[in-house]
């Protein structure tokens, strides 16, 4: 992929961090035990590969007495992002995870969202929104969707609740299209889809959606979402039990065959509804 303006940024903040990082006297290790984070990471800022959290860009000042430089940089190129704050830096590590595993307890995951349903979801969620703003979230979603047809696309696991099948959300058109486009995605194998049925009850994870990422030079890492805020998490042991809640979640789904079936038996469903409508 090219870099984007986005990507010549954070680079330079890279750089910026190692230049003020060297010139006060800090290994890598020193400045990551000052801000809590381990030396490795400091250096995959250091080479654009991670983006600190505001919290970590704000304990960096602090150590390397900055000012606020660092602060400001990072909040700047938040600002800049099409995505929410705590999810711009997910939306960056996705496009170079080599695993994506994802489960979706209410929504069709964004990655496999047709414009419609992303639309449906953004305007139920911002009604009182400007068209322009609708527009430039639906369109920066869709965007996120291509890794899944790139060449060096990663493997992409989905465990979907059977309620996330069962919302008509934009209605019975859309939501046919959209589960002719998971379908489609499945049969390409671009995708591997399992249905948590609603029968199975309790699960794992009760309280939200759950994505692991792994990469290929760089710890896994987890993250989670609520209604208002999300969080990316690479503890290794809280990335390490989300792994095993995931496996947990799998052992509950039906087979990829089975959930195939329901997935195109929903979308017919909702098909002849639309068309009675």
């Amino acid at each position: 992929m090219a870099k984007g303006k986005q990507d010549e940024a954070w680079e330079f903040f890279g750089e910026l961090l190692k230049d003020r990082r060297e010139t006060a006297g800090f290994s890598q290790g020193d400045l990551g035990a000052r801000v809590f984070v381990s030396g490795g990471y400091i250096g995959l800022f250091e080479q654009g590969i991670r983006r600190p959290q505001l919290d970590v860009a704000q304990r960096i000042d602090e150590a390397l007495q900055t000012g606020g430089i660092f602060e400001r940089t990072v909040r700047k190129l938040i600002n800049k992002s099409p995505y929410a704050s705590y999810f711009h830096e997910v939306a960056e590590l996705e496009a170079v995870a080599t695993r994506i595993c994802e489960f979706a307890p209410v929504v069709v995951p964004g990655l496999m969202q047709t414009p419609e349903y992303a639309r449906a979801v953004t305007v139920a969620t911002h009604p009182f929104a400007t068209e322009e703003f609708i527009e430039e979230k639906v369109i920066s979603r869709i965007d996120r969707g291509a890794i899944l047809k790139d060449a060096t696309r990663p493997e992409y696991w989905v465990v979907l609740h059977e309620n996330a099948l069962g919302i008509p959300v934009g209605g019975p058109a859309v939501m046919a299209a959209t589960l002719d486009h998971i379908v489609a995605l499945i049969r390409e194998r671009w995708v591997l889809v399992t249905v948590i049925p609603r029968a199975v009850g309790a699960h794992s994870v009760m309280e939200g959606p759950l994505r692991l990422m792994e990469f290929k030079d760089q710890p896994p890492t987890a993250y989670t979402e609520t209604a208002f805020t999300g969080t990316l998490l690479d503890d290794p042991a809280v990335v390490k039990q989300a792994q095993r809640a995931y496996d947990l979640l799998r052992v509950a789904t039906l087979s990829p065959e089975a959930s195939l079936t329901l997935i195109e038996s929903a979308a017919e469903d909702y098909r002849r509804c639309a068309s009675t409508t």
